[in-house]
């Protein structure tokens, strides 16, 4: 069953979700880009120890708390992982009063029709079990389209509301990511045939159930709307897709009812090498701004 607090959070409070979800693939890259250089870590388990302690400080800073961040996005090893000798999740919501989801996707196959699917997610419903034991709300998958293809744009939706109701039969939110790449020429065509292939795909939502979405900020201002109105949608949420926390924050103040999912525009000036001081308050003053502008919709 789902938790009925984190849902009244979830659907209702101010604020954004912190996405801490990098996986193999762009752990490396958040790393460097929070100056720990490659040479640090010799194998994985070293580095994914260096991002723990880089979410683990996150977590624990003053700043990171309900009050702004109402929802964090975690990696499956952060979810396996502990804070204070805390398993992360629970850390997260008794001591922060923030709701926890999981990424579950596998990563993104070959371009094919303008997208990239995701890989099968194989030992998923073990997964969900596992997730919902630790108190996980939600999940978070991502798949990635790179032109107004119509055929890849309705298979790319097809399949993240085939596997959403997966997740939903294990009493779980799930947050559907079609992000659509910002640097494409035709990303406003592709937008409205995203619009168009949700609408129709919500019908087959069971009646009295929610799912989030997770998009790319639009070129059309408020393009979203609909969904952001949508009974079923229980929050549209935004990824920042590479723009510059600034240009995210700017976008996403301009998009009623849209609320931040940021994960690099979040870490962004954050540093190994800055003091407990520097860094809470870099942190505190990037929470502020984000906060900011995925209320003012």
């Amino acid at each position: 069953m789902m938790n009925t607090t984190m849902a009244q959070q979830m659907a209702e409070k101010d604020g954004f979700i912190a996405a801490l979800d990098q996986s193999g693939g762009s752990t490396p890259k958040a790393l460097k880009l929070y100056g720990v250089a490659e040479d640090a870590y010799s194998n994985d388990e070293e580095m994914f120890a260096l991002i723990h302690a880089m979410r683990a400080r996150i977590i624990k800073s003053p700043a990171f708390t309900g009050e702004k961040v109402i929802g964090a996005i975690l990696f499956e090893r952060t979810m396996d992982g502990e804070i204070d000798g805390v398993p992360t999740a629970d850390y997260l919501w008794d001591t922060r009063s923030i709701v926890p989801f999981l990424k579950v996707d596998k990563g993104l196959m070959d371009d094919a029709n303008g997208v990239q699917l995701m890989k099968p997610i194989s030992g998923l419903d073990a997964l969900l079990q596992r997730a919902g034991a630790k108190n996980i709300f939600g999940t978070k998958m991502r798949s990635v389209i790179n032109a107004a293809n119509k055929d890849g744009i309705e298979a790319i939706v097809a399949q993240q509301f085939e596997i959403g109701k997966q997740i939903l039969d294990h009493g779980l939110m799930p947050i559907l990511e079609p992000e659509v790449n910002i640097k494409i020429a035709d990303k406003a065509e592709a937008e409205q045939l995203l619009l168009e292939a949700i609408r129709r795909h919500l019908d087959t939502i069971p009646a009295g159930q929610q799912i989030m979405l997770k998009l790319s900020l639009p070129t059309v201002t408020n393009l979203y709307k609909p969904l952001v109105d949508d009974p079923r949608v229980m929050r549209v949420v935004a990824l920042s897709g590479g723009h510059s926390r600034a240009e995210a924050n700017r976008l996403l103040d301009a998009n009623s009812g849209v609320i931040a999912s940021f994960s690099r525009a979040l870490t962004e000036g954050l540093s190994h090498n800055q003091t407990d001081a520097d860094f809470d308050a870099m942190l505190a003053t990037t929470i502020d701004s984000i906060f900011e502008a995925s209320r003012a919709g």
